[in-house]
C-alpha cells in the first residue's frame, strides 16, 4: 500500500471520528499552492482546520508532537488561502485542529482541539 494510501485510510478514521461528534466535513485534501490541508470541517458555526499525523508508536514525542512551528505556519498559509475561496467561511470563527492517530485498526485517536494558533 503506497504512503498515499495509507494516509487516506488514517485521515478517513479521522473524519469518522470528528463527525460521530457532531463535525461536518466540508473538505478533505483542499491543496493550495501553501500546501495541504488534510481536512476542513464545521464545528457548529466555527470552521476547523484538521491536520492529521499518524505514528506507530509514541517515540519522537507522538505524532501531535511532529506539528511544529514550520508546519504552523503552512497550514494557516494554506488555511489563508482556503479561506479566500470561501468567504462564507472566513465570516466565522476558525481554529486548528491536530488529530493524532496511533497504532494498528482499531487506532488509537487523540483530537487536540484548538492545538495552537496563528502567529500574526
Amino acid at each position: 500500500m503506497s504512503r498515499r494510501e495509507t494516509g487516506g485510510l488514517h485521515e478517513a478514521a479521522a473524519a469518522r471520528h470528528l463527525e460521530a461528534r457532531g463535525l461536518t466535513v466540508l473538505a478533505r485534501n483542499a491543496v493550495s499552492r501553501f500546501g495541504e490541508l488534510d481536512l476542513v470541517l464545521a464545528d457548529g458555526d466555527t470552521t476547523v482546520f484538521a491536520e492529521v499525523r499518524y505514528r506507530r508508536g509514541d517515540g519522537w514525542g507522538g505524532a501531535a508532537a511532529s506539528v511544529d512551528a514550520g508546519k504552523q505556519r503552512r497550514l494557516v498559509a494554506a488555511a489563508r488561502a482556503w479561506l479566500a475561496r470561501h468567504p462564507e467561511a472566513a465570516r466565522r470563527p476558525c481554529r486548528f485542529d491536530v488529530v493524532a492517530v496511533g497504532g494498528a485498526p482499531p487506532y488509537r485517536i487523540d483530537w487536540l482541539r484548538d492545538a495552537f494558533q496563528p502567529e500574526d
